[in-house]
């Protein structure tokens, strides 16, 4: 499949991410401009990862689609780097969007969104209030607000995430005065120690972002400490009611920690939706491993097929 390299504006930082088209035959007059998908990465991830290989496999099945870096992440600008802002990343959403109406190779009356991960609460967001997509997906959906407040499985204690807040304050002080606050650390040194402290959730996205499996060096390790504050005025679910009656597809694992946030979108979406449990996948299964990464391809190609078919927007 065709890939080009592309920069957008994105409320004043610059962009990067990868545009894969479909094969057309190099002849092809005036081809027909085609639907398109925004395809969001996880947290910490970059679009080389599982973005890149969802937006590639929906490149195989006549889509447009483009995966891209996050604002102050992956190869994309913004300082402080490795921030995580979610009102920001909806934005960058919303960015990748007009980017797309810009482009002859899309139609710009059929473009949907696709979140994996955290992006899975992101894309929500950002079709409720942008009307100009059309049709919403998710793979293992998470509200990083919540993922951080209660943790993977809603367990955590709330004392956790409030020295989170405590830890916060104190880098923004320490940043006022002209010194460096470090970062917050996603990952320990070893597997053992990520199960030891998040279970195998923890083990597992040890071992897909900290290995060869998926390893990247773009891929964040830390994030910027204001990231902690800013996730906690956030609720990815908040406006779900707004999606109204363009059509939601969530997918998740059956064995999958995370998804009963998942679940908790889903019953609060009031339009037509759709979801899909694959048997036997945990949360970063769905990422990566072909049997079920094969599974949602279907489903969400059938989806949008479905869905942003020129009579149906």
């Amino acid at each position: 499949m065709p890939r080009i390299d592309v920069t957008f504006d994105g409320a004043g930082i610059p962009l990067v991410g990868h545009l894969h088209l479909p094969d057309q035959p190099s002849t092809t007059p005036n081809p027909t401009p085609l639907p398109a998908i925004v395809v969001g990465h996880p947290g910490s991830g970059v679009k080389e990862q599982a973005a890149g290989i969802y937006a590639q496999r929906l490149a195989e099945h006549g889509f447009v689609a483009l995966a891209f870096d996050a604002a102050y992440q992956g190869e994309s600008g913004g300082e402080p780097r490795g921030l995580e802002d979610p009102a920001h990343r909806v934005e960058d959403l919303k960015a990748a969007v007009s980017f797309l109406t810009t482009r002859s190779e899309v139609d710009a009356e059929r473009i949907g969104a696709l979140g994996i991960c955290a992006s899975g609460g992101y894309v929500l967001s950002a079709t409720a209030s942008d009307h100009r997509i059309k049709a919403v997906g998710t793979v293992s959906a998470v509200d990083i607000s919540r993922h951080f407040r209660l943790g993977a499985d809603g367990t955590q204690d709330p004392a956790v995430f409030q020295a989170m807040l405590d830890a916060a304050a104190h880098a923004r002080t320490v940043r006022a005065r002209g010194e460096d606050p470090g970062a917050l650390p996603l990952f320990p040194d070893t597997i053992e120690q990520a199960r030891e402290l998040g279970g195998d959730y923890g083990a597992e996205g040890f071992e897909y972002y900290c290995t060869p499996r998926a390893r990247h060096p773009r891929s964040a390790r830390t994030l910027d400490w204001t990231s902690v504050d800013k996730m906690a005025t956030f609720d990815a679910f908040a406006l779900l009611p707004l999606i109204g009656s363009r059509p939601l597809l969530m997918i998740a694992g059956t064995r999958a920690v995370t998804s009963w946030m998942s679940v908790e979108a889903f019953r609060l979406v009031v339009g037509p939706k759709r979801f899909v449990w694959i048997d036997g996948a945990s949360h970063n299964d769905l990422y990566d491993k072909k049997q079920h990464v094969d599974l949602a391809i279907g489903n969400l190609a059938a989806f949008f097929g479905e869905n942003l078919r020129e009579d149906s927007v």
